[in-house]
């Protein structure tokens, strides 16, 4: 495997962490959280160049927002899902494209 794709896995799970934390300590609530996210979707897959890109390359820029989207609405008490376990959540609940018969 790709280095690269391994200090990816771990930036994610930092980042959903730090949400966790920042939900844990009342700066913002998981909806804020979980906006910001679908947001931040929305916009790479806004972006005019997403015309231009296979199905597989639209989830490609779709995949840390909707990961940390994932963590964010799964985080427990103390528990954060393994990486595998989120991006198998991410794969299962994703939709088709319209382009996509």
């Amino acid at each position: 495997m790709n280095v690269a794709n391994l200090q990816l896995e771990g930036l994610y799970l930092a980042v959903a962490a730090i949400n966790d934390l920042l939900v844990k300590k009342g700066v913002l609530g998981r909806e804020e959280i979980d906006l910001a996210l679908r947001r931040a979707e929305q916009t790479a897959l806004g972006d005019y160049r997403v015309q231009e890109l296979s199905p597989a390359e639209r989830d490609a820029v779709a995949f840390a927002s909707r990961l940390l989207a994932v963590a964010n609405n799964s985080a427990g008490d103390e528990f954060l899902p393994p990486f595998s376990e989120l991006a198998k959540q991410v794969g299962q609940s994703k939709d088709k494209y319209p382009d996509q018969g």
